[in-house]
């Protein structure tokens, strides 16, 4: 084993302790470790990405269960058109993305150097998002539930198609959609998303096991360190302030996702 898989092994458990500490945005390195760590092909990283994001988030969704946390009607409104779109990206779009996309003077963009950059612009809006989040928990906590069914299932349509292309879980777009579209306290936008990440990341992954060769041992240790993360983080949590953090981890995920695109680019 070489210094570089000893620091995605690393990398996955930095992945599960962000999740357990902040309660989401981790899975967003998932495609880096696996990529410029572990030498995987991206095409197969978003794939694995799918897979550990959904297992970590089911970890997480289990946890809230007896909080009483998971409001399961929006999680169904929300998943269904996500789980749709992220099985049939999968299943249909991603392969069907030629190996050659475009030619700029001598410069070709391969797929998977778009895929990467794609991912890279992803992290680089979720990083804002992450630095630029406010408490707007005010009275959402005593706001009745209300539903806006068209825009729940177009959002869901489009996270579940960005989650099928870049292996994320989306939630830096589904807690506020949850919070907007369906009036959902903050805590409970949290703990749903993650059923929602859940459900439409391993129906998601589905798609890909119909398509290509697994290696089943090396995902399975892999989501195994980033699970054993999640406990690790929420351990943690006892003694370091999230909301900084994830201020912190914010700025990290956009030097990444900068670093990603001049790395693909140069």
């Amino acid at each position: 084993m070489d210094i570089l898989e000893i620091l995605g092994y690393f990398g996955a458990l930095l992945i599960g302790v962000v999740l357990g500490l902040i309660g989401g945005g981790g899975s967003i390195l998932t495609v880096p470790v696996l990529v410029y760590l572990m030498a995987v092909n991206p095409v197969t990283a978003t794939a694995y990405s799918l897979f550990v994001v959904g297992t970590s988030s089911l970890v997480g969704a289990l946890r809230n269960v007896p909080k009483k946390l998971i409001d399961y009607r929006t999680a169904i409104v929300f998943a269904i058109p996500a789980f749709i779109a992220v099985y049939l990206t999968r299943k249909f779009l991603v392969p069907a993305i030629p190996d050659e996309i475009f030619s700029v003077f001598d410069f070709t963009i391969t797929k998977n150097i778009g895929i990467m950059l794609f991912f890279a612009i992803i992290m680089v809006i979720a990083s804002i998002s992450m630095i630029r989040e406010k408490d707007n928990g005010r009275n959402l906590e005593v706001e009745k539930v209300s539903y806006n069914y068209p825009l729940i299932i177009l959002e869901g349509l489009v996270v579940g198609l960005l989650t099928g292309i870049v292996g994320a879980g989306g939630g830096f777009l589904i807690i506020p959609a949850l919070v907007l579209l369906a009036k959902l306290p903050m805590k409970k936008a949290v703990a749903t998303s993650l059923l929602i990440i859940a459900v439409k990341s391993l129906i998601g992954f589905i798609g890909d096991v119909e398509n290509m060769k697994i290696d089943w041992v090396f995902l399975l240790i892999f989501t195994g360190i980033s699970v054993g993360g999640i406990w690790l983080g929420v351990y943690l949590n006892n003694f370091i302030n999230g909301k900084k953090l994830k201020k912190g981890f914010g700025w990290f995920v956009m030097l990444m996702g900068i670093y990603i695109i001049w790395n693909e680019l140069y």
